[in-house]
């Protein structure tokens, strides 16, 4: 039998969309919610409904952003040469916590997979080279993550410049091969982007 009430399931069900909150975890959080901080609860569910319909993502480097240009690009102190391409908006996240980067950034959402028909064009890397072109950049980053998709990915950006005098570099020392990199600590994000290098396609 059920234990909750249909209004209570329905809102550990929900909770179970949050990444690693299994049935367990979300009761709690229910209940705790519920029971023992409702003004918590109705400020968390506020928050959620504003950030779900009014955020968008930045027109520049496809961040998540409350503005058509979200601050990273808007701040003219960051280094307008270097541009850093992610996978997710959390690895942007984990980047800056590290404080090892001050330059710009472009967010794929996802990686090369043909298997799940996700290709350049979902990933919008030719947004990405364009913007390489028109503002100049000198230096692209390729900070995706080490599964064999990343690396697929990050050959495949690589490629896209062999023609040209933009310099494309991948981090590496001290990611572990097969990890994300939101997962990663800032140290040893830090250490992995002083530590780049060229990405070798052949």
């Amino acid at each position: 039998m059920e234990p909750f009430s249909p209004r209570m399931a329905r809102l550990v069900r929900a909770l179970q969309a949050l990444p690693g909150v299994g049935s367990k975890t979300a009761s709690r959080i229910a209940l705790h919610l519920v029971h023992k901080d409702r003004s918590g609860g109705e400020a968390l569910a506020d928050a959620l409904h504003d950030a779900v319909a009014n955020t968008t993502v930045c027109k520049k480097c496809r961040n998540i952003s409350d503005v058509e240009v979200c601050g990273l690009c808007a701040n003219e102190k960051r280094d307008a040469k270097q541009l850093c391409v992610v996978e997710t908006p959390a690895d942007v996240v984990a980047i800056e916590r590290s404080g090892g980067y001050s330059g710009r950034y472009f967010v794929l959402h996802g990686h090369l997979s043909p298997i799940d028909g996700v290709g350049p064009s979902e990933l919008g890397v030719e947004v990405m080279s364009a913007r390489v072109k028109t503002e100049g950049i000198s230096e692209v980053i390729v900070a995706t993550s080490t599964t064999a998709e990343g690396e697929a990915t990050a050959i495949y950006i690589s490629d896209m410049f062999e023609e040209s005098d933009v310099v494309v570099s991948r981090i590496a020392h001290g990611v572990p091969v097969g990890g994300e990199l939101e997962y990663v600590d800032m140290s040893t994000i830090s250490h992995a982007l002083r530590g780049r290098k060229p990405i070798d396609s052949g």
